[in-house]
């Protein structure tokens, strides 16, 4: 497969394989898509598809300062400003539905918004606040079961209101310890009732989310990300990683999703994910796989090659380079990414690094 040639994902037609990888970006003053975000995701057309930073479909999935919000009529105005300017320059974007869960602060909430995830296991580390800098988490509550059936029905009305903006589809965050991986992790699901309990328990939530969302705007335009092994947000590794996985990805192939997004943070330190279980995950999942986590065009070719799956994902090459499909295919070199802004308000380190 070239890396560069047109492809279908689900029911999207994608100009090449190269993915802007989904990244927390912190600039949604008032939790509300703006124009400055349009100009930065509009400026990074030319991947085949972009993935947009993590907007939550409900008011406490607002845990960081300043990340956008997909449920209310001024964020899917914002959403619409992104999409136009994407669409414009002939791109293809899905919005990430993201809820934090657990990982958050009243702080970043709107007034009375409470702190909820699967059970009341508060994360190590702390979180910043624009009021009150950086704060230890707090312990969250447990949901109830009725906060549970409207927390998913707010993902599937959050993916009508990205296709109602003119996004073409969601991408579902089951990673990095946030709210679905909260509810299919051991450690963070000590639930007894339906929602917890064994693998086929605890991966409940996310299935009943992914089943939502793609009755809601169909399975053709409804990827999820997935992160085994993953230690971010006070995640570790458990026993039976590799089984649950896979289990995992042939249930939400049964679905009909468009694409399982494999994260695989080792290039930035984190434990890399083993072969075998990505293996698994790909016998299992008859869907598309976007593979990410520090690839370079040499690597990403060799992998598209080998099938080991069908588009590759560029983080922090595509923050700092707007026109990174140019640069990859040039093999020009990169601008460095300014690590200090990378959660910082205004156009500074966001939209000012300058193409070829």
């Amino acid at each position: 497969m070239d890396l560069f040639a047109p492809c279908t994902l689900g029911e999207v037609d994608l100009k090449n394989r190269v993915v802007m990888a989904p990244m927390t970006r912190c600039r949604a003053l008032g939790n509300i898509p703006n124009t400055l975000m349009a100009e930065y995701y509009g400026q990074r057309a030319t991947a085949g598809l972009i993935i947009t930073e993590g907007a939550t479909p409900a008011p406490e999935g607002l845990g960081y300062a300043r990340i956008p919000g997909i449920f209310s009529a001024a964020q899917v105005d914002g959403w619409r400003l992104v999409a136009d300017a994407v669409r414009a320059k002939g791109g293809r974007i899905f919005v990430q539905l993201m809820h934090t869960g657990r990982v958050g602060h009243p702080l970043n909430l709107p007034e009375g918004v409470e702190l909820l995830a699967p059970s009341a296991v508060a994360a190590a580390g702390e979180m910043w606040t624009d009021s009150q800098g950086m704060q230890p988490h707090p312990v969250p509550r447990g949901m109830t079961e009725e906060e549970i059936h409207r927390c998913i029905e707010a993902f599937a009305q959050g993916a009508r209101n990205a296709r109602d903006a003119g996004l073409d589809g969601v991408e579902l965050h089951g990673a990095n310890g946030y709210l679905l991986e909260q509810f299919f992790h051991p450690a963070t699901n000590q639930r007894t009732d339906g929602w917890g309990g064994d693998y086929v328990g605890r991966g409940r939530f996310i299935l009943s989310v992914a089943k939502a969302c793609t009755k809601a705007i169909g399975g053709g335009r409804v990827g999820l990300r997935l992160s085994p092994h993953g230690v971010f947000n006070d995640m570790a590794p458990y026993d039976g990683v590799e089984e649950v996985y896979s289990w995992m990805a042939g249930e939400l192939s049964a679905l009909g999703l468009a694409y399982l997004h494999i994260v695989d943070h080792s290039a930035i330190g984190a434990p890399p994910v083993p072969d075998s279980t990505k293996a698994a995950i790909r016998a299992a999942f008859k869907g598309s796989l976007i593979l990410s986590g520090g690839y370079d065009r040499a690597r990403a070719e060799a992998d598209l090659a080998a099938n080991k799956g069908e588009l590759v994902a560029f983080g922090r090459p595509f923050l700092a380079n707007p026109d990174l499909v140019a640069r990859l295919q040039q093999n020009a070199a990169l601008n460095v990414p300014d690590a200090a802004s990378f959660y910082t308000p205004g156009a500074g380190g966001y939209t000012d690094y300058p193409g070829l």
